[in-house]
């Protein structure tokens, strides 16, 4: 019981730092459908990510585990379509400079906002499970 409730408080810590990170993932409801987030995406992670590894292991295989990425956008794509609450938005990325490190300005289509959001709930889970050990 005590595993469960750290792993739903670090999926809705994710997720919630996530949505201010990068406002192309956006939920409405407020803090009820954020707690309804996080706990389908805990029950995400625990039945479909694992299935979805066995599925694509021949694809991560062969690209030598370059595609693992792959399962957290489609779990990310789960949760948009099982929580009606979260959704997944064009967003434009203003750019960076900083001292002659320049990224410029970049328009992110709903697709490559799921790529970004999942890579980035990866590293804030992966760290706050980290922190919990």
């Amino acid at each position: 019981m005590k595993k469960l409730l750290r792993y739903f408080l670090i999926n809705t810590v994710s997720l919630w730092l996530a949505t201010i990170i990068i406002p192309g993932l956006i939920y409405t409801g407020g803090i009820k459908s954020l707690f309804l987030g996080g706990f389908a995406f805990m029950m995400i992670n625990f039945l479909l990510v694992p299935l979805l590894k066995i599925l694509l292991l021949p694809l991560n295989l062969l690209t030598l585990g370059f595609f693992a990425w792959i399962t957290n956008v489609l779990a990310l794509y789960a949760l948009t379509t099982i929580v009606s609450d979260f959704k997944l938005v064009p967003y434009v990325f203003p750019g960076y400079n900083y001292n002659g490190f320049i990224l410029p300005q970049y328009d992110l289509s709903p697709f490559l906002v799921a790529i970004a959001v999942s890579f980035l709930i990866g590293i804030i889970t992966h760290f706050l499970q980290w922190l919990s050990r």
